[in-house]
């Protein structure tokens, strides 16, 4: 979720664009596009049914970088939305106080201090990416990382500007529906920090070297293809695919972005439920799968969960 947050931190300028060489910036669509898009639209992502006391909520799978296209909710996905009361998303980036709060939490002092070759290649990669490097050189190298991962698909159409949880966001928001954050930002940002100064240039290294050879394009690009085709037999195979599992911070990471914050994302879902309402929950689709993804761990909350096989 840090990621669609991106495109509201990273302005004034920090998108350094070379026409020859930059992909386009992203173009929020005119109300004409809305109406087409919202009209046209097919079912993407993941979506569960989950029932208790009475009533039914929602589980949403979400992609933080997307098409213009995806953006908008196709008929099911537009029916569980219509019927809830509360949209509950990672973090709501649309709420000026988590934006605030985000920012000055991605540009607080970490003690990693990054060998100077190291920094050299970060700065190459900005530029290569399009971003001026000293809108990056305030960020921890986490999310220094973060950012250029997130920005490296843009040349195949896929932008954080068009994720899932901003769109959901501004409908929210604007249909009047209550809008709610499950986590903080900074719980989101301590769960990328890694541990010790070695483990944040083994992980740096590690990314830089695919973001180099070319192989982090790819992995985005069939990480979005996975979500728009809501092929959840090849998600949950994810780790066989993505090839970012290959050192121990690599898992490291892994673990505490998913594993370690799904138990308190299925507690912050159960306790808008039992409040009375019924709530579209949006979180990242891999936060969805395996046995700690929220499906299972609703179940184990006393939920009936039942997955929604879109119509084609």
């Amino acid at each position: 979720m840090l990621r669609c947050l991106l495109p509201a931190l990273l302005c004034g300028g920090a998108l350094a664009q070379t026409p020859a060489d930059c992909p386009p910036v992203a173009q929020m669509p005119s109300p004409g596009q809305v109406q087409s898009g919202l009209r046209n639209a097919l079912d993407h992502g993941f979506l569960w049914r989950i029932s208790k006391d009475g009533r039914s909520s929602w589980l949403f799978g979400t992609v933080h970088v997307a098409r213009l296209e995806w953006m908008f909710p196709g008929p099911q996905v537009g029916q569980a939305l219509t019927a809830s009361d509360t949209i509950a998303l990672e973090l709501d980036p649309l709420d000026p106080d988590i934006q605030q709060r985000m920012a000055q939490g991605m540009s607080a002092p970490t003690a990693a201090l990054l060998p100077e070759p190291l920094q050299q290649r970060l700065q190459r990669r900005a530029q290569a990416e399009c971003i001026a490097p000293q809108a990056l050189a305030a960020l921890s190298p986490e999310m220094q990382i973060a950012t250029l991962m997130t920005l490296a698909g843009r040349r195949d159409g896929l932008d954080p500007s068009y994720g899932i949880d901003v769109f959901l966001a501004g409908w929210g928001h604007g249909q009047k529906k209550t809008v709610v954050s499950l986590e903080t930002p900074e719980l989101q940002l301590k769960a990328l920090q890694l541990g010790s100064a070695a483990e944040t240039i083994e992980f740096v290294t590690s990314a830089l070297d695919d973001l180099d050879n070319g192989q982090a394009r790819p992995t985005l690009k069939r990480v979005a293809q996975v979500w728009a085709d809501s092929d959840l037999d090849m998600l949950t195979r994810y780790e066989s695919w993505c090839d970012c599992m290959k050192t121990a911070a690599d898992r490291s990471e892994m673990k505490r972005l998913l594993d370690e914050r799904n138990p308190g994302l299925a507690d912050g879902i159960a306790a808008l439920h039992a409040g009375g309402g019924r709530v579209f929950a949006a979180v990242g689709s891999l936060h969805m799968i395996g046995p700690q993804g929220l499906p299972v761990l609703m179940a184990q909350r006393g939920y009936r969960v039942e997955r929604i096989i879109y119509a084609r």
